[in-house]
């Protein structure tokens, strides 16, 4: 493989297992379970839809998409859902998929990742497909966490400057999901 093409795919694992995926877990971790399903009006998303959404959205792009499993995306059901999903299900569920997603992306070619291919009716290719993904979870993950610090109204210590000391953790050891 391409010294390059090694490289964004990765940078995308990292993004998604090892940066992302990690934020979500502690904000989900930190909420109480009815939080997890709070919206600020109707037509908003709570941060289960979110899990859900990213779920179908990693699934579809990435699993089914470039890895070729089928595709079984009902993604109005994603945003539909009104909970309570329990939050350990819900973190279980996109800790599988994004494991599944990065088998995935550790398996593709550098002619896989120009192959052109449709996913939910566009016409990308492979590399688009991870783009598009990381892109897509990194804005959604960003919503999590805003959604978290309103609810918990306070910083959850994810960003430092390079200068400044680590934050400790504040509060109790946060329990394994």
């Amino acid at each position: 493989m391409s010294k390059l093409a090694n490289s964004i795919l990765a940078q995308a694992r990292h993004s998604l297992l090892s940066h992302h995926l990690l934020r979500i877990t502690r904000c989900l971790v930190l909420l109480p379970e009815r939080e997890i399903w709070w919206r600020p009006h109707s037509t908003s998303n709570s941060i289960g839809n979110l899990v859900l959404h990213l779920c179908g959205n990693v699934r579809q792009w990435i699993i089914s998409g470039v890895g070729g499993a089928p595709d079984r995306r009902e993604r109005d059901k994603e945003f539909a859902e009104r909970g309570p999903i329990p939050k350990r299900l819900l973190l279980a569920r996109l800790r599988s998929t994004v494991q599944e997603a990065c088998r995935v992306l550790e398996q593709l070619s550098p002619a896989e990742l120009e192959r052109a291919r449709v996913i939910q009716g566009f016409h990308v290719t492979g590399l688009e497909a991870v783009t598009h993904v990381t892109e897509h979870f990194a804005h959604h993950s960003g919503q999590i966490i805003l959604i978290t610090k309103m609810r918990l109204r306070r910083d959850l210590g994810f960003t430092r400057l390079p200068e400044e000391k680590p934050k400790k953790p504040r509060g109790r050891k946060l329990p394994a999901i």
